[in-house]
């Protein structure tokens, strides 16, 4: 596969974000659309880009196959979406009902909702039916454009469980054409039923569930939420400690409700800081000086009805700006990242390429993935088609116009236009 060169287009515009800053605002005048424009892959790998007529004579000495585009498209990298909990069994619908008619969190946990309701599910859930029940989001976030997923454990709260979820979140990615990456959140919450006391769940954890994850190479990635109610900054320090020694790297869900999270996550070097929706200035700044990626979670604002992370701030003060969809069982249920960048982008005024940014090479950014998000030579072929003339439409439809195909690592694996390849 790797010898064999496919060229295809012409694509009315092109979207390469080559050549984009990795931090701070960006105008809308550096996208720079390649117009009438083709993609020359080489297996998996973009070879060149260019205009389709450019490319012809490369395409044809190559002896490569052409794929004819007949009408207008438009071509932006494949979405990247650096945080999501779509593997979790059960349903929050109850929750999302109740917390629209005024309850309180606590009122519905006492009700026997809240997130004990989905870890509860997810533990009665098998390795089998978990596997399928993530594999079934992945492929619908794939159609619409998503073609690089992260994926958290955090619903079994017990070394057995966490285990259970890693594992079929390995095997829901070897059944999908998405890629699947893995993130360790067994520092969600205290559970329940764990007789003892923060640090001494952590403890366990550290003990029993990093040396399995490690061996069996379930990920590189531990995660924790520091919030009121979950995990405090003293108590999460020392279990990052043991992680980075282990060669974990670190995320942290951060200042969701109160701040604090951001500055252990810039203490210990995160690759990102998810959430931030009650980031002020000093944590902006902060998170701004240092090279860990802000992470905005439009799902979760628009689930809960609370405020959007500050992401002009972010970006204007500097920062590293990721939009992620949080697609969750309780906070954040609808899953469509297009329509919440679009939606975010609106409320804090950002442009058409600090959106497409931060779905893509920023966002890969955050997954520590530097071979995906733009398209350039040697990165792979991840990209979706949109049946429009002007890229601006895109953002426009807020997330109504969807991709008519979307390709991953050099093969359409999703089309709904009419010549089949």
């Amino acid at each position: 596969m790797e010898n064999e060169y496919c060229l295809i287009g012409p694509i009315s515009q092109l979207i390469t974000l080559s050549d984009l800053a990795e931090k701070g605002p960006l105008g809308d005048e550096v996208l720079q659309p390649v117009l009438q424009a083709g993609i020359l892959m080489q297996g998996d790998l973009i070879y060149k880009t260019g205009p389709y007529n450019d490319l012809l004579e490369d395409a044809n000495r190559l002896e490569a196959t052409k794929i004819l585009l007949e009408g207008d498209h438009v071509c932006i990298p494949g979405f990247i979406d650096a945080h999501t909990h779509i593997c979790f069994a059960g349903s929050r619908a109850n929750d999302y009902a109740m917390r629209n008619a005024g309850k309180s969190y606590l009122e519905i946990s006492l009700a026997g909702g809240g997130i004990w309701d989905t870890v509860k599910a997810t533990r009665q859930a098998s390795l089998t039916e978990l596997t399928a029940l993530t594999q079934a989001r992945a492929n619908k976030h794939l159609q619409e454009g998503v073609t690089t997923i992260e994926v958290k454990s955090g619903y079994g709260l017990s070394v057995e469980e966490e285990l259970k979820m890693l594992r079929a979140i390995a095997a829901a990615n070897k059944e999908t054409e998405a890629d699947l990456i893995p993130t360790c959140l067994a520092a969600h919450t205290l559970p329940k039923d764990f007789e003892g006391t923060h640090e001494k769940y952590l403890q366990q954890i550290s003990q029993e569930l990093f040396p399995v994850i490690q061996k069996e190479n379930l990920t590189t990635r531990i995660d924790a939420f520091i919030e009121q109610g979950a995990f405090s900054a003293e108590v999460i320090r020392p279990y990052f400690v043991i992680a980075q020694q282990y060669g974990f790297s670190i995320t942290v869900h951060a200042d969701q409700f109160s701040p604090g999270g951001s500055a252990v996550a810039v203490d210990f070097n995160a690759i990102s800081a998810d959430h931030l929706e009650a980031s002020g200035d000093p944590e902006i700044n902060l998170l701004a000086n240092s090279e860990v990626v802000s992470v905005a979670l439009p799902g979760a604002s628009l689930g809960l009805g609370c405020p959007f992370t500050p992401a002009r701030k972010i970006l204007d003060a500097g920062g590293c700006l990721a939009i992620a969809s949080d697609w969750n069982p309780g906070s954040a249920p609808m899953g469509d990242l297009l329509m919440q960048a679009s939606i975010l982008g609106t409320f804090q005024k950002l442009s058409n390429a600090e959106v497409w940014a931060g779905i893509t090479f920023r966002a890969a950014k955050a997954l520590n993935l530097y071979d995906r998000g733009q398209l350039i030579p040697g990165m792979l072929a991840d990209f979706n088609l949109f049946a429009t003339s002007n890229h601006q439409e895109i953002l426009y439809q807020q997330g109504k116009l969807k991709p008519v195909q979307v390709w991953k690592n050099g093969k359409c694996v999703h089309s709904n236009l009419k010549n089949e390849l």
